[in-house]
């Protein structure tokens, strides 16, 4: 099972960067053929697409690499149960907020293929073909939060991933 969720977890963080590549993309060739007097339409439209489905897919990725902003001025000065505790606490709040984040961005996605919405832009892009990756990232985020979850409920270390080069990756 390990294995098979940090897999998931380093399919949206490559996803992430394949998206990330998109933005490149498409900023680029908008100047490029901006340049060269032609019109392309929807490039700027694109790479903010790209860019969000890099940022929500990036999320568990990068939750599960340790990298999320914590305050850690109570916590580091605990141990044992209290600490626990403590983290089971913060870890359950986390969870809740990501469940109603994923609830309402897969809300989101139906509600916009149900009534055809598009996007604004000179592309007029059905707008949940984007949303997808923005329901998908909370979701794996919400998959991350609780795997930390039962970790700490169960009191085991919790499972940070480890890539080649990051000799820091380490259980906690």
């Amino acid at each position: 099972m390990r294995r098979l969720l940090d897999g998931i977890y380093r399919s949206t963080g490559a996803l992430a960067a394949l998206f990330m590549i998109g933005v490149l993309v498409m900023v680029i060739t908008g100047i490029v053929t901006r340049e060269m007097g032609i019109y392309l339409r929807g490039t700027d439209d694109y790479a903010g697409y790209c860019m969000a489905a890099a940022g929500f897919l990036a999320l568990a990725y990068t939750f599960k690499h340790g990298e999320h902003i914590r305050v850690t001025l109570i916590i580091e000065r605990l141990s044992g149960k209290p600490r626990r505790f403590l983290e089971g606490l913060t870890l359950s709040f986390g969870c809740a907020i990501a469940v109603a984040l994923a609830w309402y961005s897969v809300r989101l996605v139906l509600n916009s293929y149900q009534f055809n919405d598009i996007s604004q832009g000179v592309d007029a892009s059905p707008l949940w073909i984007p949303q997808i990756g923005m329901a998908i990232g909370t979701i794996i985020l919400v998959i991350a939060f609780v795997d930390d979850l039962l970790m700490t409920l169960l009191g085991r270390p919790l499972a940070r991933l480890n890539t080649p080069g990051n000799e820091a990756a380490r259980m906690e």
